[in-house]
């Protein structure tokens, strides 16, 4: 490892104050050659607010288009980091049902880096960071080559806001329906309600009744947020999604 690297490392190591190790970790990550970084953590699977913690230095006019939209640009990157600890590079295929999220992020300089989550089971808790630039897409070699920094980084992070939190129960899974498992599935392969009645030999208004009541149960408020949470809740595998 390049010297700096080992220093700055050391450095993040010994800071146990959460703002300046956030602070420090951007000033690396600028160095490694990405501008943007944004770190925060969440309870999984939990009606809790959804950030507990968080610090970014995306442009302000980014953070308030966020806020205005309630967050469900986040949809597809929650949705992984919550399921798995692996790096999920972002590209337009990711937002490929929300194109205008692609176009934003664009417009911003967001939209070339990737996200690494560290899941925290004994605490009920994820991390997510994410590193991001404007200029070039990044490579296979490159993530190779730098994911480690991202989970010492993330981990470290995490760590600093996991010791201020009170320790949290698993929250108990809600119990969905055989049917209500059904016209998610269906739903999350791109199926309209007309064509999930017809496949299951219902009416389309039975099948919206059903996504009504998942929906409810799982604490969300439109089908999409409620295939991701269904997925994140184990009641249907990624693969589901088309």
């Amino acid at each position: 490892m390049e010297p700096w690297k080992e220093s700055q490392l050391k450095r993040l190591t010994l800071t146990t104050e959460t703002r300046t190790a956030y602070d420090l970790s951007l000033q690396f990550i600028n160095n490694i050659g990405f501008k943007f970084c944004a770190f925060s953590v969440s309870y999984l699977n939990s009606k809790a607010p959804s950030q507990l913690a968080g610090f970014d230095n995306y442009p302000t006019s980014w953070n308030l288009r966020c806020d205005q939209e309630g967050g469900e640009h986040r949809d597809p990157i929650v949705a992984h980091c919550n399921h798995t600890m692996l790096p999920m590079v972002w590209t337009e295929e990711l937002f490929s049902r929300t194109p205008w999220v692609w176009d934003a992020l664009e417009h911003h300089g967001l939209q070339h880096g990737w996200s690494q989550s560290f899941i925290d089971e004994e605490n009920g808790l994820c991390s997510t960071l994410s590193m991001t630039r404007s200029h070039y897409p990044l490579t296979a070699f490159e993530l190779y080559e730098k994911v480690g920094f991202s989970m010492f980084i993330g981990r470290h992070l995490h760590t600093l806001v996991a010791q201020t939190l009170p320790k949290q129960s698993k929250p108990s899974l809600p119990h969905l329906s055989v049917r209500e498992i059904d016209v998610l599935r269906l739903a999350a392969a791109g199926k309209t309600a007309g064509e999930t009645a017809r496949i299951l030999n219902v009416t389309a208004r039975t099948v919206n009744f059903h996504v009504q009541a998942a929906m409810t149960k799982l604490g969300v408020s439109n089908k999409i947020s409620a295939v991701i949470a269904a997925i994140t809740a184990g009641f249907l595998a990624p693969s589901t999604v088309s």
